[in-house]
């Protein structure tokens, strides 16, 4: 049987019910009974730069759609040393081990471009779940979609060389907040490519002598999206494919 594509809303064409309008694809994607059941529960917020939306270990309070922005899910370890562990933007959700009946997440979850979003009760998602079975596969699905996500990003910390992890983050990053320009700064990349930040600048500074990127203080355009692909490494392209998958049934 052919594959078919769930069929996506056009951004701006739902809102919550304070009229906020929602951009967020997961949003736009499920069906119009299931988000009418979701609606009542969605409050609007903004996404300002370093708020932290979960710490690591603790209970899950709400679950975040963003609009707009970037918000980074990385692994903090006891010395309070951190890495990457994925990037969600408006393809996406955080808190997504609430979608399957859990209650915490080992990752911290952190806005790295201000956007804004919708949030939603934990209590109230997993209530909505129970009867809206599209919104539940979507979530559940994006959570699987994740952890493929994270395992194939955990192989690339440990297999490629900076250059080429540099490439791929910040292919994946112009994916969700769709720019060519990204406010993101050296130390950011070093946290979240788990590595100095002499290490990040020399990698960019190669990028940037190849004019695929250009860096000024405090952001990074991208020159030319095809040479950035030609540099990142096989990861982007899994990872990519698995973004396919989503909204696919």
């Amino acid at each position: 049987m052919a594959r078919k594509d769930l069929q996506i809303v056009q951004s701006g064409e739902r809102t919550n019910a304070a009229g906020k309008p929602v951009n967020n694809k997961i949003l736009l994607s499920i069906s119009d009974s299931d988000y009418s059941s979701l609606r009542p529960h969605l409050e609007y917020v903004s996404l300002p730069n370093h708020l932290v939306l979960h710490e690591a270990g603790r209970k899950l309070e709400f679950a975040y759609f963003p609009n707009r922005g970037l918000i980074s899910l990385v692994v903090v370890m006891k010395d309070g040393k951190t890495a990457e562990a994925g990037i969600v933007g408006n393809e996406g959700f955080t808190g997504t081990l609430a979608a399957v009946g859990l209650s915490r997440s080992p990752l911290q979850a952190v806005v790295q471009i201000t956007g804004d979003g919708l949030r939603v009760e934990v209590g109230a998602l997993q209530n909505t779940l129970r009867s809206a079975r599209q919104l539940q596969m979507v979530l559940s699905r994006y959570a699987a979609i994740r952890s493929m996500q994270v395992a194939q990003t955990a192989a690339c910390n440990r297999l490629h060389d900076i250059g080429q992890r540099l490439a791929r983050w910040l292919l994946m990053t112009q994916d969700r907040v769709d720019s060519g320009s990204l406010p993101i700064t050296h130390d950011f990349l070093a946290t979240m490519l788990g590595t100095d930040r002499p290490t990040v600048s020399l990698a960019a500074a190669v990028l940037q002598r190849r004019k695929v990127i250009a860096y000024t203080r405090g952001a990074v355009e991208i020159v030319n999206r095809k040479k950035l692909e030609d540099s990142a490494c096989e990861c982007y392209g899994a990872i990519r494919q698995y973004d396919g998958e989503l909204h696919s049934k």
